[in-house]
């Protein structure tokens, strides 16, 4: 009930009028039935904007900070996403991880709308960056087709590290589903689940139009934070493209993209 007060009554209607999002192929949402949206992540502001431009209801995979927050404003923060249906996802790897990706299995196997982030975490630098291959493992177990959203213009509105937003205009396009059944049987194999994720980024950046970096976007924020002496990495290429055998990254195979805003 909360959900719909809030997308029909109040949220939706101010976010209609001051930012005036502009949406193209919202008709490759399917009316009912179980699938994956896959976005790209450039601001804090997605997972409002975009469940709002969609008529069913989109369950995300949100960092489990935002659930254990701690005063006032954590404690309002964790109200609002447990009322608006959000999931917490523990990036630690392992056991955790593998929970939080079965929390999601349950949303599609019940016929829901997942969203999830490939990247695992926001751009530092509006760039697209290489996808984690959590949302690979899910689409293959579940049996569910995976639809690419391109979000236009919201690092715009709210920059990493900017509390209020500014206003003015963004977009958000919905690519066709992407069917993976040819891979059915093969949700387990590290080579197939990398194959599936570069395949979902390289529709994100044909959507998108972003600068691709075949490098993780968490790795680059540490390097930034300097903690990490690695060099950045070089230019940009095409998912897949890097040189890498697929699989060989050394991500755990419970990594997958998150709602994660830090």
């Amino acid at each position: 009930m909360f959900y719909w007060v809030m997308k029909r009554i109040f949220l939706g209607p101010v976010v209609r009028t001051l930012f005036r999002p502009w949406v193209k192929g919202l008709d490759n949402i399917p009316s009912e039935g179980a699938a994956i949206i896959a976005s790209n992540h450039l601001s804090f502001s997605d997972s409002i904007f975009m469940p709002l431009m969609v008529p069913r209801p989109v369950v995300f995979l949100a960092k489990s900070e935002y659930f254990t927050g701690t005063g006032i404003k954590g404690r309002l923060t964790a109200m609002f996403f447990r009322l608006t249906n959000q999931l917490p996802m523990d990036r630690s790897g392992g056991a955790a991880s593998a929970a939080s990706l079965e929390a999601g299995m349950d949303v599609l196997t019940h016929g829901g709308l997942l969203g999830i982030y490939p990247e695992g975490t926001r751009s530092p630098d509006s760039r697209l960056y290489r996808g984690k291959v959590g949302v690979a493992r899910l689409a293959l177990q579940a049996g569910v087709p995976v639809i690419p959203v391109a979000m236009i213009g919201t690092d715009k509105v709210q920059p990493i590290g900017k509390r209020l937003p500014n206003i003015r205009r963004i977009g958000m396009i919905f690519g066709k589903p992407l069917d993976f059944s040819r891979y059915e049987g093969l949700a387990d194999d590290r080579l197939i689940q990398r194959s599936v994720t570069d395949e979902i980024m390289y529709e994100l950046m044909r959507l998108s139009g972003q600068e691709y970096v075949d490098e993780y976007a968490s790795v680059v924020k540490l390097r930034l934070a300097g903690k990490s002496s690695e060099e950045p990495g070089k230019g940009s290429e095409e998912p897949g493209k890097s040189g890498e055998e697929p699989g060989k990254s050394g991500e755990e195979p419970g990594e997958a993209g998150s709602s994660r805003s830090a």
